[in-house]
């Protein structure tokens, strides 16, 4: 069982720190890097040649739409898959079916999707979207049972609670299927994960709670007669020694302000999210001495949880340490592992030319 690598397309904008750009902040605020077809082209190609196998393209009213950027970025790249996130409560699952099919014909089946339930009822209400948390996930179990129907290439009924559809249908079935893939660690989400996902995806908790998570989800799986794989969302920090790699920690610490960082965790304090909670958890919410104060596990950072939402650590350290982390995730059961750094073009280098090959060197790629 080998890694498989995915890159991350700053649909948001991109800088050379953390306070460059915070996260779900508005495009433009604060960003060096605009992000421009032409520079999103350069992340994307960055990655393809480094050897990444996709690339994860947010959704949210804080970044660009996910289906059409890609889109555009098919005639810029050649092999490159974009994991294409997308929220169930925004399109109908016909609708997802057919530009899923339509974006397998153009891309030459490039296309993996990322469901996003959606943690946070203000996010949502932007969508107009009322339901709760729990109902958001009962809606898109019934969401990805309709999609999965559809799939089959056969004419698919289907009663729910949020979705009733009758001969519902593409124009073909996707060739190839996009494997699904979807996040959540609440007790409404792991279900779902359990009965309608290829992988579950997990942000970068340290190794034994992922392990806990890994063991409870493929009991879930079995359960429901399916397997699972597992992959997670992180930062990375990656350089030729251990020591340049936690400098540039320190630096992304020292610039931070302590008042933003206050204002952004007063927001990740009051989220729906069980996933955004474990990162709060992780850090405590306020800014503390040095960079290592903040290492969470060997060579797992929460700084940058201090100021963004989402995927609050970092792996940090020399191409083999960030290595002997991957391998360490590996061993509990994580296959996919979707990476992110600032700048997102300079960091899939760093990685792409140092941690690739010490992982090849190791059989893990």
């Amino acid at each position: 069982m080998t890694v498989t690598t995915h890159w991350f397309l700053p649909t948001h904008g991109d800088g050379r720190s953390i306070v460059d750009r915070p996260h779900a902040t508005p495009e433009g605020a604060g960003t060096p890097r605009r992000p421009d077809i032409d520079y999103l082209a350069q992340v994307a190609q960055a990655a393809e040649h480094l050897g990444f196998t996709g690339m994860l393209t947010p959704t949210g009213s804080w970044c660009q739409d996910a289906w059409i950027t890609t889109a555009a970025l098919l005639a810029r790249t050649q092999r490159i898959k974009f994991l294409v996130a997308f929220r169930p409560g925004s399109l109908t699952p016909t609708l997802a079916a057919q530009l899923a099919t339509t974006y397998q014909r153009v891309s030459g089946g490039r296309l993996l999707l990322n469901i996003v339930t959606g943690g946070e009822s203000t996010e949502q209400q932007r969508y107009g979207d009322w339901l709760d948390h729990d109902q958001r996930y009962e809606r898109t179990d019934e969401f990805l049972a309709v999609l999965r129907g559809i799939f089959s290439g056969e004419p698919f009924d289907f009663d729910g609670r949020h979705y009733q559809v009758r001969g519902a249908t593409a124009f073909e079935a996707p060739d190839p299927r996009p494997q699904l893939y979807f996040g959540g660690s609440s007790e409404a989400a792991l279900p779902v994960a359990a009965r309608r996902a290829d992988v579950h995806l997990t942000w970068g908790e340290p190794p034994d709670a992922v392990a806990r998570k890994v063991k409870l989800l493929r009991e879930l799986a079995t359960e429901e007669g399916r397997a699972l794989r597992f992959g997670l969302r992180a930062h990375v920090i990656t350089r030729d020694t251990s020591e340049d790699a936690w400098a540039t920690a320190q630096r992304f610490l020292d610039q931070m302000d302590p008042a933003d960082v206050a204002a952004s965790q007063a927001k990740l304090n009051a989220s729906e999210s069980t996933g955004q909670r474990n990162m709060v958890a992780l850090h405590g919410g306020a800014l503390r001495g040095g960079a290592r104060e903040l290492e969470v596990h060997p060579g797992l950072w929460a700084g940058v949880g201090l100021l963004r939402g989402g995927a609050g650590t970092a792996f940090v350290g020399s191409h083999r340490e960030v290595a002997d982390l991957i391998e360490e995730y590996h061993s509990v059961g994580i296959e996919e592992f979707v990476l992110s750094g600032y700048p997102h073009l300079e960091e899939a280098y760093w990685f792409g030319e140092g941690v690739h090959p010490e992982l090849a060197r190791r059989g893990l790629c």
